[in-house]
């Protein structure tokens, strides 16, 4: 598809939006914009085949994520979102690398709900920022796994109590390995499917 092909250049070298420039940003938003006209699942919830699984960020303009690489002697790694639609769950999960040995990881697990169409609500549940070595990460996969089985970790781990923590997230264009999202913040998620 023509508008994908382009929407896929337009953010190539662009590191998930940190090295996006003014211009830059505003031609990737007009081809994300062309290609949610041609969405071919328009109710993506009605495709949860295409939604489930693991998704990597290829671009955002989140300035919380891309905040994530502007602490001192830290980079921001790859940013996974794992759906589990027959669990209602989502798990976002940041590796971020520096110093040799102090890898680290940020994580939050959420509920969603499905409110409308392409639209869920999101409310999140629990939040993990540790080094990666301490939690004994070794994948996406491994660490829901770890999660759902009720494990506590060596880190930060706590559970989020504050119900002012929720928003929700438009889910603007679907297909077999990409999808485009838009967050309660203005936010834009450019996410391609993965097996981690």
């Amino acid at each position: 598809m023509l508008g994908k092909a382009e929407l896929l250049e337009a953010i190539a070298g662009k590191n998930r939006g940190l090295l996006a420039n003014a211009t830059d940003r505003q031609a990737i938003l007009a081809a994300i914009a062309r290609l949610e006209d041609h969405n071919p699942n328009p109710q993506p919830f009605q495709s949860t085949d295409l939604l489930n699984g693991n998704w990597r960020l290829l671009y955002t303009t989140s300035q919380e994520l891309l905040n994530l690489d502007r602490f001192p002697f830290l980079k921001l790694g790859q940013i996974y979102q794992c759906i589990r639609v027959p669990e209602a769950q989502i798990y976002n999960i940041a590796e971020v690398y520096g110093v040799p040995y102090l890898e680290g990881l940020v994580s939050v697990a959420a509920r969603f709900q499905v409110i409308s169409a392409q639209r869920v609500e999101v409310k999140f549940e629990r939040a993990i920022l540790g080094l990666q070595r301490f939690i004994g990460y070794a994948s996406p996969q491994d660490l829901i796994h770890q999660i759902e089985s009720g494990k506590r970790f060596t880190a930060i781990d706590f559970d989020i109590v504050n119900r002012e923590q929720q928003g929700w997230l438009d889910i603007t264009y679907l297909d077999q390995d990409l999808r485009i999202g838009r967050g309660n913040q203005g936010s834009v998620f450019v996410l391609t499917k993965v097996m981690v």
